[in-house]
């Protein structure tokens, strides 16, 4: 199984999200086109809600132990709760990673 779908489906698993997007971006880093190092999740969930983005970002951590010991270099977490999202509907684009070859 992909990286890519582990993170899905620890994601749906954990948050039952109202909205989620899971980004390969590993082509975008030295790791190159078919690499699975590079991830970025926009994660939309009731669970979030009145928690800090520290608690999110902990909580996103620990859900998806697993697929990060499988040789994840980075992860972009962007965590709503529903109210946020609406207020939003876009989450920040990664930036550029200077190691790019």
């Amino acid at each position: 199984m992909s990286i890519q779908k582990m993170i899905e489906e620890a994601v749906e698993s954990h948050f039952t999200p109202s909205h989620m997007e899971v980004g390969n971006e590993s082509h975008m880093h030295a790791s190159g086109k078919g690499g699975e190092s590079h991830f970025r999740c926009v994660i939309v969930s009731a669970s979030f809600e009145g928690q800090s983005l520290l608690a999110r970002h902990r909580a996103v951590h620990d859900a998806l132990a697993q697929p990060m010991a499988r040789g994840v270099h980075a992860l972009a977490i962007h965590a709503y709760t529903p109210n946020e999202w609406a207020l939003r509907d876009v989450a920040p684009a990664s930036p550029a990673c200077g190691g790019r070859r």
